[in-house]
């Protein structure tokens, strides 16, 4: 593993732990030539899966994308980063599991705006204001009106 700050390619593993529930595998390193310490992080190398955007564009599932989506949505809400974590894991598994090798970019918007109506409404509303677009207030208002009809039941 090069060294990020010297460049160096020899270092030592100085703690191994398993992440992710066993799906990545965390490594504490040192280089051996200048002793800073940094993080690795091993994971099982899958096929990309490619995300169709709304104009038919394709580029790869980049999860990151959704991490700070949902991160834009919880700004000052009382939502933990490990909950926000816990999600795109939860999305990023049931993409390869259920979803084929291409989705479609509104498919993950839906399955971000479930996940986040779950665990807070207001996220839930910031982030469904950006990613439907709402071209009007009547449109906004009856987003709302369906969130506080789910909420009655």
């Amino acid at each position: 593993m090069k060294c990020p700050f010297c460049g160096n390619t020899d270092s030592k593993v100085l703690d191994t732990r398993t992440v992710d529930d066993f799906a990545a595998i965390r490594r504490r390193r040192q280089c051996e030539k200048c002793g800073e310490k940094f993080t690795t992080f091993e994971r099982v190398d899958i096929i990309p899966i490619i995300v169709i955007k709304s104009d038919n564009t394709r580029e790869t599932f980049d999860r990151n994308k959704i991490l700070i989506g949902i991160q834009r949505s919880c700004n000052k809400r009382p939502v933990s980063m490990e909950q926000m974590e816990n999600i795109v894991r939860e999305i990023e598994s049931q993409i390869q599991n259920t979803m084929g090798k291409e989705v479609y970019s509104k498919d993950i918007g839906n399955l971000v705006m479930d996940k986040l109506k779950e665990l807070d409404q207001i996220a839930y509303v910031r982030f469904a204001s950006v990613y439907k677009q709402f071209k009007d207030i009547d449109s906004f208002m009856a987003e709302l009106a369906g969130l506080l009809k789910g909420r009655d039941k």
